[in-house]
């Protein structure tokens, strides 16, 4: 028995309305960096659907950036830690731990020779931080500003300076090392966003709220000029220079990326990236050939400044906790649903991904099952929405006038549970229905038998009842010792499997029910969240708060294989099978994972 990771489908950037985020470049080229909950991501520029993870922090990690010499990472969170790690070792071998600030941490700058780090953000008694990378050891004081600080930069060549943007609406300038306060800037407005200095350190680039980007010299800070007259007509979140220092990049809250040519300080290309508020880009990164921005979706977009409407490419996926999984027909795609009511769709052999168009749920959807031509989800908009895949698009919706649990497929019935009633539904229409007076949470059907298992959270029951035309009977119930979370009947129709919140998985033999699995399949050490079959009705994958899947074996109740910290740092919220050696998984932390197992 063994298993081994075959591949993730990556988490998005977490993006927050009004909230720079900021893109970490690889000095080599390769792999650029980004964050999500726990998470550090580490994608690569050419192929982003290769992607590395790092999973150390034990709070939100809100910035991550390449030392000059490309080996290590430092990494910062929400409680002011910087955590710095290798970047070689598959490992990611831990270096260092430190806490220059009290609170959360906005960006991150490493000295050119990757011995200093100077970090800001919304410290209690400081703001802003400069000290040695192996030691911790200060290395100045970077003072002066009286509110927070979103964004620095230190001066890749000599004479060494750093900058800093506030929320005062300032920009610090630092003399050093050890460095000292030399004095501030005051041409923005509003807070300042961004600062960058350009790749020879002659020049450096502020962004901010009131729509304004102004060049400044890099040695004295001495003010060269403003692009544009404003910039943009929104706020200005980040700036990034072209290899060269010969054009900028800015990304803007006005839903459009602008290319600026430095010593004219003219526009050279307008980048329209939609209509929509999601459309607002909230971060950008110039590496090497590759011109990359981020919207408020989480989509990242890699611009073509010689066709300035059509992007070379769109990133897509989650950067919400997933709550959904299907899988289609023929195994070719993965369908996940996610807590904030996207859908997305991924193509199993490549990796590439697309979301899911038209009028969706707009919030949490609870399950999603597929037939040979469509998707079926249910969200907490008390709704059932059909997607039409070879469109790719939201074609019908169906009121269920009470918010829905559960839904399970079989032989093109579709079973749903809500808190009102269980009904069945086939071609759109209402095969049958009951009114329930408890509080479900999962629903399996079976077609050939006629039986439909619900699942119960107050009474801790699977109840099952008899189908029969348009009538639903109750023929029996199955207790449980903790709220019943999940339920499946096998393909061959032979077992019923139910997982619980007492961290139990109990396979049940039909027709009579009688448990299976005599040896308590009892390994997970919290509630467990789902349940799958494999197609050929030998394995059943379970998922739980506990990070792990277990994979339980139906014709041998004994053996097992526990997939440890599946998403590590994260619960697994749903697990479904593609075919009989491959199973996939989804979790809290917005990660798809694809694993080979073998029995």
């Amino acid at each position: 028995m063994s298993y081994s990771k075959k591949y993730a489908f990556a988490s998005l950037p977490r993006t927050q309305r009004g909230t720079p985020l900021v893109l970490g470049g690889d000095p080599k080229g390769n792999n650029f960096l980004y964050t999500n909950g726990n998470s550090v991501y580490i994608r690569d520029i050419n192929n982003p659907e290769i992607c590395d993870i790092y999973t150390q922090h034990s709070t939100t990690v809100t910035v991550a950036k390449y030392s000059p010499s490309g080996f290590y990472i430092a990494s910062g969170d929400a409680s002011g830690k910087v955590r710095i790690w290798d970047t070689v070792n598959l490992e990611h071998i831990f270096k260092n731990e430190f806490q220059p600030i009290s609170g959360e941490i906005r960006d991150i700058a490493w000295s050119p020779d990757s011995q200093r780090i100077v970090v800001v953000g919304n410290g209690r008694e400081k703001y802003a931080h400069v000290f040695m990378a192996d030691t911790g050891t200060s290395v100045g004081e970077v003072l002066g500003q009286t509110k927070i600080i979103n964004t620095v930069d230190y001066r890749p060549a000599r004479p060494f300076r750093i900058i800093t943007g506030s929320e005062d609406n300032s920009l610090g300038f630092f003399e050093g090392p050890p460095f000292k306060f030399k004095l501030t800037k005051n041409e923005h407005t509003r807070f300042v966003q961004a600062v960058r200095f350009s790749p020879n350190g002659e020049l450096f680039a502020s962004a901010g709220f009131d729509g304004k980007i102004f060049i400044y010299d890099g040695k004295t800070a001495d003010l060269v000029g403003e692009v544009g007259s404003p910039a943009h007509k929104g706020g200005v979140y980040a700036v990034a220079w072209s290899p060269d220092g010969k054009q900028l990049l800015s990304s803007s809250g006005d839903k459009t990326c602008k290319l600026w040519d430095v010593e004219t300080r003219a526009l050279v290309t307008d980048f329209c990236m939609g209509s929509t508020v999601e459309d607002q880009q909230y971060s950008c990164l110039w590496q090497g050939e590759h011109l990359l921005t981020v919207g408020l979706h989480g989509f990242i977009t890699y611009l073509d400044p010689n066709n300035p409407s059509q992007p070379k490419r769109v990133v897509k996926g989650h950067n919400k906790p997933i709550t959904a999984l299907a899988i289609s027909q023929d195994s070719n795609h993965i369908f996940t649903g996610s807590h904030d009511g996207n859908v997305t769709q991924w193509d199993v052999a490549t990796g590439s991904s697309e979301r899911v168009a038209g009028n969706g749920h707009g919030n949490f959807i609870s399950g999603a099952v597929t037939t040979s031509d469509s998707l079926y989800t249910i969200g907490y908009d008390d709704s059932l929405r059909t997607v039409d895949l070879q469109k790719l698009g939201y074609t019908d919706s169906m009121s269920l006038g009470a918010q829905p649990r559960a839904i399970a497929v079989s032989d093109g019935t579709i079973a749903v549970v809500t808190v009102k009633e269980v009904l069945l539904l086939r071609g759109g229409s209402r095969v049958a229905s009951l009114d329930i007076d408890y509080d479900p949470s999962a629903v399996a059907y079976d077609a050939a038998s006629g039986d439909l298992a619900v699942g119960t959270q107050d009474s801790n029951k699977v109840i099952v009842y008899g189908v029969s035309g348009s009538n639903i009977t109750l023929k029996q119930e199955l207790q449980h010792q903790g709220a019943v979370t999940d339920a499946a009947y096998s393909p061959d129709g032979n077992f019923l499997v139910a997982c619980d919140g007492h961290r139990k998985v109990v396979l049940y033999r039909l027709p009579d029910y009688s448990v299976a699995n005599p040896q308590e399949w009892a390994f997970h050490s919290a509630k467990v969240n789902t349940v799958a079959w494999s197609p050929d009705s030998s394995l059943v994958a379970s998922g739980s708060l506990d990070t792990n899947v277990i994979v339980w074996s139906a014709r041998d109740p004994r053996q097992h294989l526990i997939l440890k910290r599946a998403h590590d740092q994260s619960q697994v919220t749903r697990v479904a099978w593609i075919d009989n050696k491959t199973l996939v998984s989804v979790g809290q932390d917005c990660n798809t994972r694809l694993w080979d197992v073998s029995m």
